[in-house]
């Protein structure tokens, strides 16, 4: 069976840079508090280092932000976290689960969703999720069951006998949260999952992330819109395969002694530059 993510054990504070709620970045002594940990993680291919001795830690019930410029190397540490590739040395846990020796039950434990549109067009709302349910191993009553609650989570209500390619970017983006959510995963692994929606369509999306992430799911996202950047409990900035940043997103505007994540992200990409 998965291990599950503890969720206990947390205390709210306010981020000082959005205004959300964070879980405390306190470490226990149980690795398990943590949804993800992973040390000194690499990937080489070949002479390339895609991914150059990371490490951090985010607690189960956070929204982490992965972010970094394209090539920087957040794709292949996702591909590890989810037990898609083996790391080159390093190792990791996810929801106390082993990256290398328990990838298969990693994989089945976690929920995905791909900046790519990867649902099916032709079904309607309801038969995709039942789908995705069949796949994890739901049974017909189960998935049903499931798919009432999500209906109505997801905002899908009334949707559901409408094929999905009729549906504009905003509410495909949320069947496609229904999707990965479908079999309840202790985390969420959503690549770039606002990509082309429209403002109002990415606040109601955030604004479901964060209430998953209250009743203790653990999210990794990555994006490029530093507005969201700044709504998670944690980001980390990534560069040339290199951890430079990791903590609340106000910790790291103190530190670089800067007003918006943009300006350190830039910053960022700009020492990096100087130095190759």
């Amino acid at each position: 069976m998965p291990a599950k993510a503890n969720r206990q054990g947390f205390t709210s504070a306010d981020n000082a840079a959005s205004g959300v709620k964070q879980p405390s970045l306190t470490t226990s002594s149980h690795q398990d508090d943590n949804a993800i940990t992973v040390t000194n993680l690499s990937k080489n291919f070949g002479s390339l280092q895609a991914v150059r001795q990371v490490s951090f830690q985010v607690p189960a019930g956070s929204i982490f932000g992965l972010l970094g410029p394209n090539g920087c190397g957040k794709s292949t540490t996702i591909r590890m976290l989810c037990g898609l590739m083996r790391p080159s040395s390093g190792n990791g846990r996810v929801l106390g689960l082993d990256i290398v020796t328990q990838a298969e039950a990693i994989k089945a434990s976690i929920g995905y969703m791909s900046q790519k549109f990867n649902l099916y067009e032709d079904l309607t709302v309801a038969e995709n999720l039942h789908f995705f349910g069949s796949i994890y191993g739901l049974s017909g009553a189960a998935v049903s069951q499931r798919c009432r609650g999500l209906y109505e989570r997801m905002r899908l209500d009334g949707r559901e006998k409408q094929r999905v390619g009729t549906l504009s970017g905003g509410w495909k983006q949320r069947v496609a949260l229904a999707c990965a959510f479908i079999h309840q995963p202790h985390l969420l692994v959503l690549d770039e999952p606002t990509a082309g929606v429209d403002p109002v369509s990415r606040r109601l999306f955030w604004e479901l992330l964060e209430g998953l992430a209250a009743e203790g799911i653990t999210i990794l996202v990555t994006t490029h819109y530093m507005d969201e950047a700044e709504r998670c409990h944690l980001v980390a900035l990534m560069d040339r395969g290199r951890l430079h940043a990791f903590g609340p997103p106000a910790r790291l505007l103190a530190a670089a002694g800067l007003t918006t994540l943009e300006d350190v992200f830039i910053k960022m990409a700009t020492e990096g530059s100087d130095r190759s």
